[in-house]
């Protein structure tokens, strides 16, 4: 057992759980035929390749210092597809009424598919940081997940506005909150390296902060998921347009750029390779 072992595992297990989601979604009444299940089920295909492409990291970035750095590369490019079907699900059912259809729900996902690339590109490019300044790197990489986090979620934060002022009670709200606590939560332990700052070798095998941070982003996805299938269930019982409706072409059209995009930052960091500063002892691999 290294300290990569769990952090493989609590990745690799909740895979499975959002592919058994998937499929059943695939499965079940409407699926694939359903125009307005699209954002749906792409939301839950990047929930499935997100841990997964995680666990293959934690795997086998040990190959090799530049097999660690394009694992890394790919890890955070999943890290962004999941922000853009984060995005394209709060598109279809988190809106509130009065915005949708409006301004900015035209320009949501435009948005979000160039927040991808900016995060995908920004978190690649911090691990050429790593060596020389190690702090910015840090923080660059955080900037780079929690701003396309702060700004898919500008209809979710307004919702809870509108709920604490006319105290609803909304089923999803409720879990959007849980969502959302963790989410800080995530962001939280992975900056802080809790508890292992406060008892330095102790936590070197079980219950390092990176593996908190792998359960409680996983959780956190969970009731992320849970919140859209709430709100998505609620608006089939108010139907928009079918102008409004989002189509399969745009749904997979904003995710076909997005991978080739980050395919193309992927390609241009891993080239850039031999350029990066060498490090002067032998990186500590338990984080990413």
């Amino acid at each position: 057992m290294t300290n990569e072992t769990l952090n493989i595992w609590t990745h690799f297990v909740p895979t499975w759980y959002f592919v058994w989601t998937l499929v059943g979604r695939l499965r079940g009444p409407g699926g694939r035929e359903d125009p307005h299940a699209w954002p749906l089920l792409v939301y839950l295909l990047t929930c499935c390749i997100y841990p997964l492409a995680s666990s293959c990291a934690h795997t086998f970035s040990t190959m090799s210092t530049r097999a660690r750095h394009i694992c890394y590369f790919f890890d955070y490019a999943a890290l962004s597809m999941y922000s853009l079907g984060s995005a394209l699900a709060y598109s279809a059912y988190i809106f509130p009424a009065e915005w949708v259809n409006g301004t900015f729900h035209r320009c949501y996902i435009p948005i979000a598919v160039f927040n991808t690339a900016i995060s995908t590109s920004l978190s690649c490019y911090s691990r050429f940081l790593e060596v020389e300044r190690p702090r910015f790197s840090k923080a660059s990489r955080m900037l780079a997940f929690v701003y396309p986090y702060l700004f898919d979620s500008i209809p979710l934060f307004y919702r809870f506005y509108l709920c604490a002022a006319e105290s609803c009670t909304e089923a999803a709200i409720l879990v959007h909150y849980k969502h959302t606590v963790l989410a800080f939560l995530t962001c939280f332990i992975f900056a802080s390296h809790l508890p292992e700052r406060l008892a330095p070798g102790h936590f070197d095998y079980i219950g390092h902060s990176h593996q908190v941070f792998h359960v409680c982003g996983i959780i956190s996805t969970h009731f992320q998921m849970e919140a859209i299938m709430l709100d998505m269930a609620e608006r089939r019982d108010r139907p928009l347009p079918p102008s409004q409706l989002p189509s399969s072409l745009q749904t997979l059209g904003s995710m076909g750029i997005s991978v080739a995009v980050s395919l193309a930052v992927i390609g241009l960091c891993s080239m850039s390779l031999h350029f990066m500063p060498e490090p002067l002892q032998k990186e500590k691999p338990h984080g990413h």
